[in-house]
């Protein structure tokens, strides 16, 4: 296993389960144990980070489980001809099945700064300690992390703007409507959004930052997080054989182009029969499934990975949750909207493709149901 994540320990789980007994080996770039990332953003960073909390497992587990565990050391280099894994100190780790599960990692401002990202469980205790009451928070980018990582300190008492790009939040992934009751909500709580804003420049002071717009506003920041997505980790595959197009191009059931080597999580860009559409999910739920199906899949099973996605986002008191797909969506179906809640549903190629429930989780099954079964858009959305 490379890569000490989510994806990983499930598929040490699927391995065992299906009765694997031989030797599994963790290779982890972090110190720790793999932990979950979820909490970063949200109760982790407003409480400060807790190893033993967001632990995936305890690390007696590892022990029982017959895996062992090389953190703290990064992969350099992949050999599939001879089937080694190079590590940075130089060792040499052969392999009979390989699982890739790096993950992803953030994207950065090309060296403007300083501006903190929020991955890692250091990022998040590097970051909790300068959150006090009164400071001004900046995030540049209105994503699901920036978002999060803007209500949770909104909560912990700073004040708190967000610069976007796009003239509303999450409008390329959930549409401007939709995107908009995002902002609203943002805003009720105190959240100051610049949106459709260009980042001109960051000046480093003593007593803080300069965000400079290029409409001409200027933030005074006491600190910048920068929200503004991830890459998937494949820099050291490069040159291997391994297929890379925006992450490790698998097959239907999640084997790479080269022999014995499967993948799982972020990294994996994988055809979905379901939603005929080659996908990259970045997805806690998905990190789970598939890294299951990976190890199933290394071991000789054959079924294709279908899942319909899921994944949630918690900001004040609004719980979102999405299954599906809404990109490129032909059709958007806002079904209930009001100042608490919210239902809009995405459709294309004439059946249902994707729901949103805000404050709305009962609905979320019938409507992933309805994705799974292909069900007309006309037979879904009331009229």
């Amino acid at each position: 296993m490379v890569g000490a994540s989510l994806a990983a320990v499930h598929a040490i789980e699927g391995l065992r389960e299906h009765g694997y007994a031989g030797e599994i080996l963790l290779i982890g770039a972090e110190p720790h144990l793999p932990y979950d990332r979820p909490p970063l953003s949200k109760e982790a960073l407003h409480h400060g980070p807790e190893l033993d909390k967001v632990h995936l497992r305890a690390p007696e587990w590892y022990v029982e489980a017959g895996v062992e565990l090389r953190l703290g050391r990064r992969a350099k280099h992949l050999n599939p001809a001879r089937r080694v894994v190079v590590l940075d100190d130089g060792t040499q780790e052969e392999y009979d099945g390989l699982v890739l599960a790096t993950g992803s990692t953030p994207k950065t401002l090309g060296g403007v700064g300083p501006v903190h990202t929020l991955r890692t469980v250091d990022d998040a205790i590097a970051l909790h300690g300068q959150l006090t009451p009164g400071r001004h928070l900046v995030v540049l980018g209105a994503g699901f992390i920036g978002l999060e990582v803007a209500a949770t300190a909104r909560e912990m008492g700073l004040d708190v703007s967000v610069v976007e790009l796009a003239p509303v939040p999450l409008t390329r992934v959930l549409g401007d409507e939709v995107g908009q009751w995002f902002r609203t909500h943002q805003e009720a709580h105190g959240v100051q959004l610049h949106c459709g804003s260009v980042l001109d420049g960051i000046e480093a002071g003593a007593r803080g930052s300069k965000i400079r717009l290029q409409n001409g506003t200027v933030l005074s920041a006491d600190l910048v997080v920068a929200g503004v997505g991830v890459t998937p980790a494949t820099g050291w595959l490069e040159g291997s054989g391994v297929r890379l197009a925006d992450g490790v191009v698998c097959d239907k059931s999640l084997h790479t182009s080269v022999p014995g080597v499967v993948a799982a999580g972020d990294v994996t860009r994988w055809y979905n029969a379901l939603f005929d559409e080659e996908m990259r999910v970045e997805q806690w739920t998905n990190a789970v499934e598939q890294g299951r199906h990976a190890a199933a899949s290394l071991l000789g099973a054959v079924e294709a990975y279908t899942p319909v996605p899921y994944f949630w986002s918690d900001q004040f008191n609004a719980k979102m949750r999405f299954v599906g797909r809404a990109n490129a969506a032909e059709q958007i179906h806002v079904e209930r909207m009001d100042d608490t809640s919210m239902v809009a549903l995405f459709g294309r190629d004439g059946v249902l493709r994707g729901a949103l429930c805000v404050n709305a989780a009962r609905r979320l099954a019938l409507y992933s149901r309805a994705i799974r079964d292909q069900v007309p858009w006309g037979d879904v959305v009331e009229s």
